[in-house]
């Protein structure tokens, strides 16, 4: 049996709610609703549940400290659980891939992003998995409010199915391992076909 954290990256309040930069918030609440789990637990500086699955268990993190600061939430679960960072999946909006595409990435720097750059000056490397949900970039420069702009209604619609392919991306990673996750999903666009 394996724990692993599965933090989500987000802005806690109702105004960021549907929000690009809120893809990490928006999967685990999916997974939550599809799962029947509820995410609501105060604990490690965040909202927190459970899921028991095939004998793991995974526990769900919101960090509700502000993007900037999630790190703090994510150290917090870790040093409770005291699991290494290989047991750590932080879930984050991507510009770099088109909106409908997830891909896993293992390591690596933090983009610009300023949850990953958190969380990597929390743990003091960034040794560890990240589900990075596509949200495309913007015509022009200002990617500050097009992460922080509401998803449009016509991505709003299709939001789901790309949810629950990054849903199917995280189960076959749990039972076939991240190599085969990767080949089968990194390459996919979930709306197309």
């Amino acid at each position: 049996m394996s724990t692993f954290v599965i933090s989500g990256l987000g802005n806690p309040g109702p105004q960021y709610q549907w929000t690009r930069h809120n893809a990490g918030f928006l999967f685990l609440d999916r997974l939550a609703h599809l799962e029947n789990i509820s995410i609501t637990r105060k604990s490690f500086s965040g909202l927190a549940g459970e899921w028991g699955r095939k004998g793991d268990r995974l526990v769900l993190l919101k960090p509700q400290t502000f993007m900037n600061l999630s790190g703090r939430a994510v150290i917090q679960a870790l040093q409770f659980y005291k699991l290494p960072l290989s047991q750590l999946i932080v879930v984050h909006d991507e510009l770099d891939l088109p909106f409908g595409a997830a891909r896993f990435k293992q390591g690596g720097g933090h983009g610009g992003h300023n949850g990953l750059r958190s969380i990597m000056e929390q743990l003091g490397k960034g040794d560890f998995l990240r589900l990075r949900i596509g949200i495309g970039r913007p015509p022009k420069g200002d990617t500050t409010g097009y992460v922080l702009g509401n998803i449009p209604p016509e991505q709003m619609e299709s939001l789901p199915r790309v949810l629950d392919g990054g849903l199917e991306m995280l189960e076959t990673m749990l039972d076939e391992g991240l190599p085969k996750a990767m080949s089968l999903y990194n390459n996919r666009n979930f709306l197309e076909g």
